[in-house]
């Protein structure tokens, strides 16, 4: 019970990485607030957990205030989990589209921003917070043909530090994860096609020998989030059985 009498926000909570952080959150004990922009992928999650469902557009700012909005009314946010995120398929770099362009970094980068923007000054406010940014070993290891997939989540890693720097004085945490490629609805999209030849050479390249999991990704954001974790501030923890040595 880690995380009991606190308020957590967990966006892109649907599913994948976003699904098992809510469910280790409200193992541990925190009242979970189950955002996403799918609104009944996220009404099944948050009453799975017993958590609170939220319909949320992390890319536009009114849909992020008026999810931090109704989520403080079930008690004040003390952790922020961005976990939402999407990819483009591979592709050589100049062939992405500008559109596609546009919307990885509205969902990956700005989204940081938006939520930063309409909850840091609540979390000033009280003098304590945790903020946990779901980024990738792609923003560590690039991979060829996710040229700005992986730009976004480098992205993410410098923000994690820049907010730690900055937040710090105020007793607020910001950490990051980085997990490698794992059993999530973007799986696909990482590999341009789910065959067991290509999954052979996805896992050839994990020494640990699997994907990522969603449990992984709880346990992991469950530390960083808790009170055990209150020196830790400004790492971007890789959880990804080894595939960035």
């Amino acid at each position: 019970m880690r995380l009991e009498g606190k308020t957590a926000i967990v966006t892109g909570a649907g599913s994948g990485f976003g699904a098992g952080i809510a469910r280790k959150f409200a193992a541990e004990g925190a009242r979970v607030i189950v955002a996403d922009l799918n609104a009944d992928a996220a009404q099944d999650v948050a009453r799975e957990i017993g958590g609170t469902a939220l319909s949320c557009d992390v890319a536009d700012g009114g849909s992020v205030a008026a999810m931090v909005a109704a989520a403080e009314r079930a008690g004040p946010v003390g952790i922020l989990v961005n976990n939402a995120g999407i990819t483009h398929l591979p592709a050589p770099m100049e062939e992405v589209s500008e559109a596609d362009f546009d919307r990885v970094f509205a969902v990956n980068c700005k989204s940081v921003y938006l939520t930063a923007r309409a909850l840091v000054p609540l979390m000033k406010g009280r003098g304590a917070g945790a903020i946990l940014n779901v980024a990738s070993t792609a923003g560590l290891s690039p991979r060829p043909r996710l040229n700005w997939y992986n730009a976004s989540k480098g992205w993410m890693i410098t923000a994690t530090k820049a907010m730690a720097v900055e937040l710090a004085p105020f007793g607020i945490r910001v950490n990051a994860i980085c997990p490698v490629a794992g059993e999530t609805p973007l799986l696909k999209s990482f590999m341009g096609e789910d065959t067991p030849e290509m999954r052979a050479r996805f896992l050839s390249t994990i020494p640990i020998g699997r994907f990522s999991t969603p449990e992984d990704m709880g346990n992991a954001a469950a530390f960083l989030c808790s009170d055990a974790a209150a020196m830790i501030t400004g790492v971007a923890l890789e959880v990804d059985g080894g595939r960035s040595i």
